[in-house]
């Protein structure tokens, strides 16, 4: 099987919320962000958290807000405006205003069990369960730069405003809802010549962890008519909080569904220390050098995506879409 090597010096985070937990990357991001800006109060800061995001398609937007303490302001809700700034031939000046107001809720960190999701906006530890502000199903009528300024009534901080800008791409860089699924052969247990740990990082002792999440191929999944539920991570190598716990997540919901779908892991490092990336990981993920992780999705038994989650997984969401599978499917 083939392997790709992405260059050292391009390991790095694409989204960053200050210095705490953030979006793992493996190099950079196809779509381009800036550094947050505060506003009025001065006192937060704002990062958009969504890796690929393209014109006139419906999809969800993610932002982290940070105080000026680098702590997480989570819970409640929170206000999303959007300005066009125009792309790098031809920026707009002063940016210009794009439709009304949009209210976006909390999305917890999975695995985490906040008290009440409802109280705040307020900063919290980052052991409380950090997690960003979503709005779903929103659409980008241009290609180019965009804004969001983000409006909150921070508890203990009184009303902040945080702007953060962002690229929207003309199309997907990655395989996107509607698209075939890339017939790819991830690593399997039992495949021969393949160290545990390009099958799984988090298998150091030589054990695979899950086993239910590295039986099937992408590419055998689909042959088989089967939906599928792909989940690409690499839960030790990950510099945030984010890929364990999306990866833990798509185990839980293996054990209540895997008569409905097929459920797989694909390890992003087939060799970290080289910095070789899984040939099935860089089919689907990696764009120009960049690489950028934990990404879900979910495969239709026609073998075309049914929806994918960036970053952060809606757990409640994909066990939704779970629950209208047909049981039995899998046997």
């Amino acid at each position: 099987m083939k392997e790709r090597r992405i260059p050292a010096p391009r390991v790095a985070l694409l989204v960053a919320l200050a210095l705490a937990a953030a979006a793992c990357s493996s190099g950079g991001g196809s779509a381009e962000t800036s550094p947050s800006v505060s506003g009025p109060g001065g006192e937060i800061s704002a990062q958009v958290a969504s890796f690929d995001l393209s014109a006139d398609r419906p999809q969800r937007l993610m932002v982290g807000i940070l105080t000026s303490e680098n702590a997480f302001v989570a819970f409640g809700r929170v206000t999303f405006r959007f300005a066009y700034l125009g792309t790098r031939e031809n920026p707009v000046d002063p940016p210009e205003a794009v439709g009304t107001p949009v209210e976006a809720t909390f999305l917890p960190l999975v695995g985490t069990n906040p008290a009440d999701v409802a109280d705040g906006p307020r900063p919290i530890r980052s052991s409380e369960g950090p997690g960003v502000y979503e709005i779903r199903d929103y659409r980008f009528d241009r290609a180019g730069f965009w804004q969001v300024e983000v409006a909150a009534d921070v508890r203990g901080l009184g009303p902040q405003r945080a702007t953060a800008a962002f690229e929207v791409l003309e199309h997907p860089a990655v395989p996107a809802p509607g698209d075939e699924a890339l017939p790819t052969e991830n690593h399997t247990i039992g495949e021969k010549g393949i160290a545990p740990e390009a099958i799984d990082s988090r298998a150091a002792t030589g054990t695979i962890p899950d086993p239910e999440l590295h039986r099937y191929t992408i590419k055998g999944a689909i042959a088989a008519s089967l939906p599928a539920v792909v989940v690409f991570s690499t839960p030790v190598y990950c510099v945030s909080r984010f890929c364990g716990p999306v990866t833990d997540a798509v185990q839980a919901l293996a054990a209540r569904y895997g008569d409905r779908a097929v459920f797989i892991h694909v390890e992003i490092w087939r060799d970290f220390q080289g910095q070789t990336v899984n040939e099935a990981a860089a089919d689907w993920l990696l764009r120009n050098d960049n690489l950028n992780e934990p990404w879900v999705f979910l495969i239709g038994a026609d073998g075309v995506i049914v929806d994918r989650w960036d970053n952060l997984l809606d757990e409640d969401e994909l066990e939704a879409q779970l629950r209208d599978l047909p049981p039995g499917a899998v046997t």
